[in-house]
């Protein structure tokens, strides 16, 4: 279940990452946006996520 839940943070924190390397206009302001870094990160934040995810309902 621990696996589940930090794989959603994960995913929606890798959005949120990407949405702000990617400069998109509603994405909160920070040392992050428009460097586009972010966007490589927030992609392996979203794929460790999913795999995390997956994971737990292999196992389960």
């Amino acid at each position: 279940m621990l696996r589940l839940a930090f794989g959603i943070i994960l995913i929606i924190a890798g959005l949120v990452w990407i949405l702000q390397g990617f400069d998109v206009v509603f994405a909160p302001e920070s040392f992050m946006t428009g460097n586009r870094s972010w966007v490589f990160w927030g992609g392996a934040a979203v794929a460790s996520g999913a795999a995390m995810i997956w994971w737990q309902r292999r196992s389960a």
